[in-house]
């Protein structure tokens, strides 16, 4: 029997990024309102671990998430006082219409995204619009935001379960990520909301879509409901996948999707990269800085390991 073990990696990239969604994704579902002084705290703390894409809200209608009521003067200030001094950091905003995008526009945004799910029920709940419906309305966003100069990138959630209809067929999913690549997301982001993917599905999932779109044009956006957000991080990175979403501390859920859990936290996932000789660019006793700071601004205890069990050498 050899002595040697074989690179169980050998296909993994050298370096990663990572989309921090934190200040949008993890807060929405948080009941207790965070003051626009803490959301700038978080912005200060991601910013000096060396997150360099971080989405820090939505344009969406304070009527639907409250939370997210003081989107256009925490952009505004963002843009203003942070952007000039980090030109390396890509800030981006959600926008669900064509209204969302004057607000960026106005805010002075250079990259938004675009959200809606594979499956028609979650689609209606969270949008209020049928598939194509909003395929349609995204005519009146993507477009024009390009002409502006802007970036887009794509979301498509419960690409693995629905909460409201179960599976979900992987070509309607990867259809719709392409759809939205053909429209001008630069970007689509693979979304588990209610964290049911597992490595063998996550496979077949992320196969399809590395069939369909380039390599840099996919990006993963794990939920650590069942605690296997990290094991399907594994299976996108032997694949090739060299974008990944995450939320500092663990924070998040969906409000439109009962029991779902925040995403995949972003020291987690990066204690792990590194432990795989995976570069992100980011410092990771730094970042462990920010999820303890997201704790305070929330005023509970976050479901990230690293965060609370503090880092020991990754070298041996």
């Amino acid at each position: 029997m050899s002595s040697s073990s074989p690179d169980l990696f050998q296909n993994v990239p050298g370096a990663v990024s990572v989309y921090e969604v934190s200040l949008r994704d993890g807060l929405q579902n948080e009941n207790a309102t965070v003051p626009l002084s803490g959301k700038l705290r978080l912005v200060d703390a991601l910013v000096a671990s060396g997150l360099r894409r971080i989405e820090i809200t939505s344009f969406v209608s304070p009527r639907w998430i409250p939370q997210l009521a003081d989107a256009d003067e925490l952009a505004e200030i963002v843009i203003a006082s942070r952007a000039p001094s980090s030109p390396e950091v890509a800030f981006s905003a959600l926008c669900p219409n064509a209204r969302g995008l004057e607000r960026a526009k106005s805010a002075g945004m250079k990259e938004i995204a675009v959200f809606m799910s594979a499956s028609e029920t979650h689609n209606k709940k969270n949008i209020n619009k049928t598939i194509a419906e909003t395929m349609t309305a995204f005519e009146s966003t993507i477009g024009p935001a390009r002409e502006a100069g802007m970036r887009v990138r794509g979301y498509v959630s419960t690409v693995w379960g629905c909460p409201y209809e179960g599976a979900v067929a992987p070509a309607t999913s990867i259809a719709i990520a392409r759809r939205l690549f053909e429209m001008g997301c630069y970007q689509v982001s693979l979304g588990d909301t209610i964290g049911a993917g597992t490595p063998r599905q996550t496979h077949e999932v992320v196969k399809r879509a590395l069939d369909a779109l380039p390599v840099e044009a996919v990006a993963m956006h794990m939920h650590d409901t069942r605690g296997t957000a990290l094991a399907n991080v594994v299976v996108g990175l032997e694949l090739g996948v060299r974008n990944f979403d995450a939320s500092v501390g663990g924070l998040g859920g969906c409000p439109y999707a009962p029991g779902a859990a925040g995403n995949v936290a972003t020291e987690d996932l990066v204690y792990m990269l590194e432990g795989m000789g995976v570069e992100t660019g980011i410092d990771l006793e730094r970042l462990v800085e920010a999820a303890r700071a997201a704790e305070s601004i929330v005023g509970r205890p976050l479901p990230g390991k690293v965060h609370r069990a503090g880092i020991r050498s990754l070298r041996a």
